[in-house]
Parts: C-alpha cells; structure tokens; sequence
C-alpha cells in the first residue's frame, strides 16, 4: 500500500468517522491487551505480583505516551498547563473512558467520570480495582513527559472513598 508522509494512503482516503472508529477500536484492543497480561501475572503469581508489574510497566509507557503525544501535537519543552489539557485529551484512555479536564489560575484538575475498567467491575459485583499506586505513576510520569515542572497530587482513586460520580481525580500543578 502506498505511503504519504509516513501515513498509509488508504487512512489518508478515509473518511473522519471512519478513521475515529478505527482509533476506538485500536484503543480497545490496547486495553484488552493490557488486561490479558495483568490477569495473566496475577493468575500465575497473584495480585501483588501483578501491581508491581503494573506500576512499573505504566512507569515506562507514560513517559512514552507523553513523548509521543507532544510530538505529535508539536508541543514545546515546557507547554505547561495548555499542553498538558491538550494531551490529556488525546491518551488512549481518553478514547474509552469518560473524563473531564477543569481549568484553575495555575493548575487542572483532572475526573476521571467513566473508567471502563471500574465499571467492568461494577457489571461483575466486584469492588473498585485499588489502581492509586499505579494512577500515582501514570499520571505523575505521564504530566511531567509533558512538562518537568509538573507537580501530581491525587485528590482520590480507588481504593479511596469516591462519589458515584466519578472514579478518580488528580490535580496537577504547574511548579514556578
């Protein structure tokens, strides 16, 4: 197939609806995987194998994510709180999950409304999936591959006490 600007022509032809489809779908596929492998550690070694692994994979995947959205959206070195909401809305999660990006004088805060995998859960009768260790490094190391300035603090994430509301919530501070 031919190749323009490193995008296969047959994307470049595609209409936007069907090339937004297209990303839900690989978004979906990205989050069965993850899934997989973390049943399948935790299934073979238990759940704090399976968190360990966890924390540790995110803390390698979010600064490449990071890199690889501020590339793509030619971010600066320092985009600080205006590159930061840009790339939170353009993670893979964003393609799955229901979330709200709120704006202060020097800092966002971030709701996770919707996460898809908490309301698998929830259809299952299962309890919140205590994801605060691994959020705590997604999130920090996601926002500072935006910008070193950043500062993440967790407002609450399962296995914290919650609203139905939403999920989770983390506010990130632009360090002077």
């Amino acid at each position: 197939m031919p190749v323009e600007g490193g995008i296969p022509e047959g994307l470049l032809l595609m209409p936007e609806e069907e090339i937004l489809a297209f990303a839900d779908n690989i978004a979906r596929c990205w989050l069965a995987q993850d899934g997989l492998w973390f049943q399948a550690v935790e299934f073979s070694r238990g759940m704090n194998d399976a968190r360990r692994c966890n924390d540790s994979t995110w803390a390698r995947f979010s600064p490449f994510e990071a890199h690889s959205i501020k590339r793509l959206l030619g971010l600066g070195e320092e985009p600080g709180l205006d590159g930061l909401e840009k790339a939170l809305a353009h993670r893979m999660y964003a393609r799955l999950n229901r979330q709200d990006i709120e704006r202060r004088e020097n800092e966002i805060l971030f709701t996770m409304q919707d996460c898809r995998v908490q309301r698998a859960r929830e259809k299952k009768g299962l309890p919140d999936y205590p994801c605060k260790s691994a959020g705590l490094v997604e999130y920090s190391f996601f926002a500072e591959g935006i910008d070193k300035r950043f500062r993440t603090e967790c407002v609450a994430c399962p296995p914290d006490e919650h609203p139905d509301a939403w999920h989770c919530r983390w506010r990130f501070t632009l360090k002077d």
